[in-house]
């Protein structure tokens, strides 16, 4: 097996991006709960209300199971709790927005509650403005909003957005991705886009995340794990937009067999090295002190 990570490899990739390696970002303060979230790295947990979620441990199906899921997180080292009732697996069930607030609601009351700062996967702005209403401090936005009235929504609430890339109208959406050459250029491109919308709708907390999660299509195996390693040492290139960079840590089963819940340990090493941000993590006890390891 040919090993991608040489020394020769990341002194290249970060000479040739040099400019996005050392561009200074915006701090992030959350005005609900007055976080401040500085150009280090954090973990946002993650709690799956969906049953077809891929990722059994982080699934929940109570109350009571995601507010003892979240205050274990808060406790292992997550700064913010991402809560979702759609799968974004392939073969799972789509999820309107009637029934996504059914789901997301008492969860997130609870959540608010015990003062557990709370993001919202969605693409639906109905569900979202519902769950700002009740208290949620970030929309993890997984669609293509056409206009500036989602973004309106989420600064009317003083809120933050993760800007998720999605090749399609929305993370479920089956859409060919560009090629390997061309995927970074489009992704740039539509953060500008979405920049512009966002900032001119006066949302100020914003992340951006290039969409590992969603638009990997391959197989699993020694193919996507190489896929999802480029992908992942790429995360720094868009630093250059002034924003933190949000990254979904793989979790690759053909690779790691049963010691599946140590992968997410690998990758977060690489999204660390790649200047990464926010860590959107299954496994915050296990990724924690590779954080910390790593950040001095």
């Amino acid at each position: 097996m040919t090993v991608l990570i040489q020394p020769e490899f990341l002194r290249d990739l970060w000479s040739r991006h040099a400019d996005a390696l050392a561009a200074e970002l915006k701090p992030i303060t959350l005005s609900s709960s007055a976080m401040t979230f500085e150009d280090r790295v954090y973990q946002m947990g993650v709690i799956n209300l969906s049953p077809d979620s891929s990722y059994r441990e982080s699934i929940c199906l109570s109350v009571e199971q995601s507010l003892y899921r979240a205050r274990r997180m808060i406790v292992e080292g997550a700064s913010l709790i991402d809560v979702g009732a759609e799968s974004t697996g392939a073969v799972a069930r789509r999820v309107g927005a009637a029934e996504q607030q059914s789901m997301l609601m008492p969860v997130l009351d609870a959540l608010v509650q015990d003062s557990i700062p709370v993001s919202v996967e969605t693409y639906h702005q109905d569900t979202a403005e519902a769950v700002l209403d009740r208290g949620a401090a970030v929309i993890n936005l997984t669609g293509r909003p056409a206009d500036s009235a989602f973004y309106r929504a989420i600064a009317k609430k003083h809120a933050g957005v993760i800007i998720c890339y999605t090749a399609g109208k929305d993370s479920r959406e089956d859409v060919d991705l560009p090629s390997r050459d061309e995927l970074v250029a489009a992704q740039l491109q539509y953060f500008r886009d979405q920049l512009d919308l966002a900032l001119s709708a006066g949302v100020h907390a914003i992340w951006l995340d290039p969409g590992f999660g969603f638009y990997n299509r391959l197989p699993d195996g020694p193919a996507r794990v190489r896929y999802q390693i480029e992908s992942t040492l790429q995360a720094f290139r868009f630093r250059v937009l002034g924003w933190p960079v949000c990254v979904t840590l793989a979790s690759p089963v053909a690779m790691f067999r049963e010691e599946v819940r140590s992968a997410e340990t690998c990758f977060a090493t690489l999204a660390v090295l790649a200047k990464a941000n926010l860590l959107r993590s299954h496994e915050v006890a296990r990724v924690q002190p590779v954080i910390e390891s790593l950040s001095g």
